[in-house]
């Protein structure tokens, strides 16, 4: 650190003795204003340097490399029996109601002994569970099967399921799983040409 600073010092001293030469030399401004921006900004960078001490800014929450390893999208919307254009209508996303899980975890958490009865078509995973921003496919959607309503749910045979781990109060959607939403529904509208009025997003899910 101290390195540095006695750097920008010595470079700053540097320009000024050049300057000073300059001055004399000849009448140049346009190369004495971009020579003062350079003293300026090497002056701020050894300001902000000494600020920051050993504390260098964290990083986010998000990941990028992380976010591009995960499947891609066009794999996940993929299924085993043939998707006929007109099969779906609608899009609903809802909160898993828990604070982790995966497709087998929260079919278990439903009472059900096998994670192919899970009521929905996606489950996109929150990092606890799965990674974060993984969109696992359900036996409904590679068989093109639809959910089945029940207490909780009334929707219609032609709608798309996505269950986004999390309890919507103190979990929150991770910014890899909005992403990772986002680009599902609008991959998923577009195969099957889903208007954005038929597709529902739970309360304040972002």
């Amino acid at each position: 650190m101290n390195h540095c600073i006695n750097s920008c010092v010595c470079g700053g001293r540097v320009i000024i003795d050049f300057l000073k030469w300059q001055g004399n030399m000849s009448n140049q401004p346009r190369v004495t204003r971009v020579l003062m921006m350079l003293l300026v900004s090497m002056t701020t960078g050894a300001v902000v340097l000494m600020a920051l001490g050993n504390h260098p800014p964290s990083a986010g929450p998000f990941c990028l490399s992380t976010y591009y390893r995960l499947d891609p999208i066009q794999q996940a919307i993929d299924s085993r029996v043939t998707q006929a254009p007109g099969r779906w209508e609608s899009v609903e996303i809802y909160f898993s109601g828990t604070k982790a899980g995966n497709v087998a975890q929260l079919a278990s958490l439903s009472g059900l002994t096998n994670s192919d009865d899970i009521n929905c078509h996606f489950v996109i995973c929150n990092g606890l569970g799965g990674s974060d921003g993984q969109i696992q496919t359900t036996e409904k959607w590679q068989k093109q099967w639809s959910v089945i309503p029940d207490h909780t749910w009334y929707g219609s045979s032609r709608t798309i399921r996505v269950c986004l781990v999390a309890d919507g109060r103190s979990v929150r959607p991770t910014n890899a799983q909005i992403k990772r939403t986002e680009a599902l529904i609008e991959s998923l509208a577009m195969k099957f040409n889903v208007p954005a009025t038929k597709i529902f997003y739970p309360t304040n899910w972002r």
